[in-house]
């Protein structure tokens, strides 16, 4: 788990991928803590090391094996109430996996916003009704999906959505899907969605 803390009374939870916490979340939630705001990254997958890009497969089945969409949603959502008691907004933030789990936590009265970068399975979890502001970025393409497809659903119920050059993870700078520009522009609207609304 990764808790930085400024004594903020804004938090940010973020949701990583099916990796763990690996120097991508570390430098994200370093990244987001200059906001002067609280960032915690639990363990969703519950392992004590991150998984290397190269074993995407091994990754991949050891969170839907010992995690899953559903545990992991259920896992933030029971957390939101407590951490409500301490916090005047809460924000949760997810990527991929971390970003479907988000999705899936928006009926919550509990969440002020969610963010999700490429959160694939969230085609999966589309008839659910926002309680909360909600903001999706996607990559040009996914090899198991139709991208515009799945934005022109979300967009029929309102969902703030938004696609940018590059592939799945465009933007992980320790990925080689790596895409430096997409990376600025998603970066500058989750800012500008947490503080300047």
């Amino acid at each position: 788990m990764i808790q930085i803390h400024q004594k903020s009374n804004t938090l940010l939870l973020v949701l990583h991928e099916i990796y763990g916490i690996n120097q991508h979340m570390q430098s994200f939630c370093e990244l987001l803590s200059k906001q002067n705001v609280d960032v915690i990254c639990p363990d969703l997958a519950e392992n004590e090391t991150s998984f290397d890009y190269s074993d995407e497969d091994a990754a991949y089945r050891h969170f839907m094996d010992h995690t899953g969409f559903i545990y992991a949603a259920q896992k933030i959502r029971n957390s939101l109430s407590g951490l409500k008691e301490r916090y005047e907004k809460i924000f949760i933030i997810g990527f991929s996996a971390g970003a479907t789990v988000a999705w899936m936590c928006c009926e919550e009265e509990y969440a002020d916003g969610i963010v999700g970068y490429y959160g694939s399975r969230i085609r999966d979890y589309t008839d659910l009704n926002p309680e909360c502001p909600v903001m999706l970025f996607f990559p040009e393409a996914e090899p198991s999906f139709n991208v515009d497809e799945l934005i022109a659903t979300l967009e029929k119920n309102k969902i703030e959505t938004h696609k940018f050059k590059g592939k799945h993870g465009f933007s992980d700078p320790y990925s080689s899907s790596y895409h430096a520009e997409s990376e600025r522009k998603a970066f500058s609207k989750v800012i500008e969605f947490l503080f300047e609304r």
